[in-house]
């Protein structure tokens, strides 16, 4: 309690600023409760979903990019949170589901951060370019500013985290802002499973007893590069990979004959990190747009946000299973990540394989 009424000060004294288009009360997000009579309809962000996404995120269920709204990666998060609870297998955010999520962590779901030098200093695209083919020249694939990497660093929609800093600048170093209070701690036991639904679009890490530890969005394969079926191995973990173009994948919009790398970087075609599978030329690998997961098709491979994709690859090591199921048949969780830890407390892919 000592601790929410210190932040919810801290939070009431930054200076008032000038308003913008999207203006989101962090006290608000921080004091949110599922009520008993239904809320008033937002047009926008919705505090209440902002905060229960940001506690998703913290229980390893995570919603994709934090955006405040009731989107498909919200409503599979929040589903598999309620199976692994012993709810019923839905997405609504009913009081009894609100008591599971609020008591998975009491700590402020919105807190302060000051933007640092390194935050600041780059170096950045000034755009990044919308061809694979102009991307092969440049030195790296960093943000586009400290707006994105910001946002990226938090797992929210660059338009939240500019609400919950209306006027305020996100791009000069000694700036206090207000950003989700995001990231999980780290998982006590490796992931020995992946399974990747390509129905669902999602996918599960599972410790060895079949618990599960951790559940990602995910864009699974595409209608000219289908994922694959059956099961594999994890062979290799590579963070910050240089992207690979083969031709003899002749994907859609891009004309080179010729093969070409693209220097590593957040926004290089596989973003943060690339988990490779004994299933040739697949994988699975963050991404420069973290708004399309699950919304748009991956190049065959699976594609999570970046910081999904670094948590994921942190769980896993060489060797683990990773199960491709043609249809929702997963195997039911023993228990989930929230559960299992208070119970607790209690070979390289080839050239062109990279999408």
């Amino acid at each position: 309690m000592l601790c929410r009424f210190v932040i919810a000060l801290a939070l009431a004294s930054l200076p008032p600023l000038a308003t913008s288009a999207l203006a989101l009360d962090a006290n608000a997000i921080n004091t949110a409760e599922v009520g008993s009579k239904p809320g008033k309809k937002v047009n926008g962000p919705d505090p209440l979903l902002i905060k229960a996404q940001i506690l998703l995120d913290r229980a390893r269920f995570s919603p994709g990019e934090i955006d405040g709204r009731a989107g498909g990666n919200f409503q599979k998060a929040l589903a598999a949170f309620k199976v692994a609870q012993g709810l019923p297998d839905n997405s609504q955010l009913d009081a009894n589901t609100w008591s599971k999520l609020a008591a998975t962590s009491s700590d402020p779901a919105i807190k302060q951060y000051t933007i640092t030098t390194d935050d600041e200093k780059g170096p950045f695209l000034k755009k990044r370019p919308a061809k694979m083919e102009d991307m092969k020249d440049l030195d790296s694939m960093g943000y586009t500013g400290p707006t994105e990497e910001l946002a990226e660093r938090f797992h929210v929609s660059e338009d939240v985290l500019k609400g919950l800093n209306p006027g305020r600048p996100l791009d000069k170093a000694g700036t206090v802002i207000l950003v989700p209070n995001v990231g999980a701690k780290p998982a006590d036991e490796k992931a020995t499973k992946i399974e990747v639904d390509k129905v669902k679009k999602t996918v599960r890490a599972l410790g060895k007893s079949g618990q599960l530890l951790a559940f990602f969005p995910a864009s699974v394969g595409s209608e000219e590069k289908p994922a694959p079926s059956g099961t594999f191995k994890v062979t290799d973990i590579e963070r910050n990979p240089v992207y690979r173009y083969d031709p003899k994948f002749a994907f859609k919009g891009v004309s080179s004959k010729k093969p070409f790398e693209i220097k590593p970087g957040p926004n290089n075609p596989v973003g943060l990190v690339w988990i490779g599978l004994s299933a040739p030329s697949y994988g699975i690998h963050g991404t420069p747009d973290p708004s399309k997961v699950s919304k748009s098709y991956s190049h065959g491979c699976v594609r999570l946000t970046n910081w999904d994709a670094l948590e994921l690859a942190g769980m896993v090591a060489k060797g683990a299973q990773v199960v491709f199921l043609d249809g929702g048949d997963a195997t039911p969780p023993v228990a989930s990540a929230t559960d299992q830890s208070k119970d607790q407390s209690a070979n390289k892919p080839a050239s062109g394989q990279r999408r």
